[in-house]
């Protein structure tokens, strides 16, 4: 599995640095660090819409610090 996470300067300011920590440290106490590749990516185009992220293709809009415990669950935990 691989998510992808902007690090564009809009994200950045939206958290993109704490989202990406989060999922490093969610993935290790779930024991998915070797299941799952996380990788950052400049611009989407999603400015807008918060943090942008793309879990094997699927965009998710909107992701946050205080969101992605949750897009963990239901994405990554869902599929793994």
């Amino acid at each position: 599995m691989e998510v992808i996470v902007c690090i564009g300067s809009a994200c950045h300011l939206k958290g993109s640095h704490q989202v990406i920590e989060r999922l490093l440290v969610l993935l290790h106490e779930n024991g998915l660090e070797n299941k799952v590749k996380v990788k950052a990516a400049f611009c989407q185009g999603k400015c807008q819409e918060g943090v942008a992220m793309s879990i094997d293709g699927q965009e998710i809009l909107g992701a946050s610090p205080k969101t992605v415990d949750a897009i963990f669950q239901k994405y990554i935990v869902g599929d793994a």
